[in-house]
């Protein structure tokens, strides 16, 4: 067992189709699949929205005109007391609330409502493959009904925002957008002079290394070449997570302690706390705030990796560490930019805009695999599908989510089981009580991760 499993340890011992507009000869029936408990809807017509009407809703108002114009729907009446759909129940369509008020029923004890006029409803009710919830008509309710396809149409939207080079068309929050500072980053950014900051050379080699099935005996010759990451690599075999009489005291013991596979991690982690770091004060505070944020969405990745997926919890965990790699080139940029720059709060409303287009580029700088270059741009976006299958996008995204629980920022996200990546899970066995779960007997351990990697 390696240093992060011992951490965060369980408590029992296709082709990719081309982006086009959804064909607009549908039959204009419902496509949800029936069973004996679920109703019928009381009347099903082709409803007619405007483009403006559906760019309401959450990802159709980021889609082009054209594309919506031509997406096929459906209005689909139900009355008081009927059920919409059940949990587990497979779906070839992507709902919304039009009207009326809505009880959803996860797999869990607790229940929520949505009633048309929130915000809550702009978003699905359900986007995956699988319904993750029980939908009861509290009311007379109207639903609109479109094509699962809809995913791909904004899997592929995203993808192309994903490889845009310009950052011309990102329109930012004011008082950034089109400030000096931002024309002088895109420009900057388009021309590819962005000093980026690089990792150390031995957590470049190390990772080249172990995937070409180096052995601990090469691996601990790789990372003898920095003294301080030995010291600490040290440090973690000797903690109480690998309790033994038998203390080590050099650097290839502790790598056969650790394990190959940890050890490039931790190696990596620690290498890129030193990216996050400058000499304004205040710029500062920021990065070590979003250094701490990495660290907590790296070990919900591994938790959830761990527990819910066949993805390997420390490929994960690394995905989690690299989501917001795309903040450093910025905050960097605006330590080193004449006059000064914006303040740390300013930098981090266009954070949300930029992290995924710069983090794609520092992550193919820097050398990393294809699998995770896709991360930065997704991390948040919670509509996102990557396919039929969980991938290390979908775990990160969902660990992303985890993260906000509590906050203030939680308020306006979608439910846990309405987004494509939940749906793909194993047994759905991620529910809202056990997402709690997981984070109170996960938090102990995550704060222990922070430490060591601090």
């Amino acid at each position: 067992m390696n240093w992060f499993s011992k951490l965060l340890e369980k408590n029992t011992t296709a082709n990719k189709p081309s982006r086009k507009a959804l064909p607009s000869g549908a039959e204009p029936r419902s496509s949800l699949p029936t069973d004996n408990s679920v109703s019928k809807p009381s009347s099903t017509h082709q409803q007619a929205l405007s483009v403006a009407q559906l760019k309401k809703f959450a990802p159709l108002r980021d889609l082009d005109d054209a594309a919506l114009s031509s997406l096929p729907h459906l209005s689909l009446a139900y009355a008081k007391g009927a059920i919409l759909f059940t949990l587990g129940q497979p779906t070839n369509s992507v709902l919304y609330l039009l009207a009326g008020q809505l009880s959803m029923q996860p797999d869990s004890d607790s229940r929520y409502q949505i009633d048309a006029d929130s915000t809550l409803a702009n978003l699905p009710l359900n986007s995956g493959s699988r319904c993750g919830a029980t939908a009861t008509a509290l009311s007379d309710v109207r639903i609109l009904e479109i094509p699962i396809q809809l995913n791909r149409l904004w899997t592929d939207k995203s993808q192309e925002s994903a490889n845009c080079v310009e950052l011309l068309d990102i329109q930012l929050p004011e008082p950034i957008n089109g400030s000096r500072f931002f024309n002088s980053f895109a420009q900057a950014y388009r021309e590819n002079k962005l000093r980026l900051p690089s990792l150390p050379d031995v957590a470049l080699k190390l990772k080249d290394a172990v995937q070409k099935d180096i052995g601990i005996r090469g691996a601990a010759e790789i990372i003898q070449l920095d003294p301080p990451i030995v010291a600490k690599l040290i440090q973690v075999a000797n903690s109480p997570l690998y309790a033994t009489e038998i203390p080590i005291n050099n650097c290839h013991d502790a790598v056969a302690r650790i394990g190959l596979n940890a050890t490039r991690n931790l190696v990596m982690g620690i290498s890129m706390k030193q990216l996050f770091s400058c000499t304004d004060p205040e710029l500062m505070k920021g990065m070590q705030a979003l250094w701490k944020n990495s660290l907590y969405v790296s070990s919900l990745s591994f938790v959830l990796a761990q527990e819910c997926s066949n993805i390997n919890p420390e490929d994960a965990l690394l995905g989690g560490l690299i989501a917001d790699i795309g903040a450093i080139p910025l905050l960097h940029f605006a330590e080193q930019f004449p006059d000064g720059g914006p303040s740390f709060q300013e930098l981090k409303t266009a954070l949300p805009y930029l992290r995924g287009p710069v983090g794609v580029l520092m992550l193919h700088t820097l050398g990393f695999p294809e699998q995770l270059g896709n991360i930065p741009h997704q991390a948040e976006n919670w509509l996102y599908d990557s396919g039929p299958e969980l991938t290390m996008t979908d775990i990160v995204i969902l660990a992303k989510l985890h993260s906000y629980f509590g906050s203030g920022n939680a308020r306006d996200l979608p439910y846990i089981n309405s987004i494509p990546s939940y749906s793909k899970l194993n047994h759905g066995k991620l529910n809202p009580d056990f997402s709690l779960m997981v984070l109170k007997k996960a938090q102990n351990r995550v704060n222990a991760a922070m430490h060591l990697l601090s």
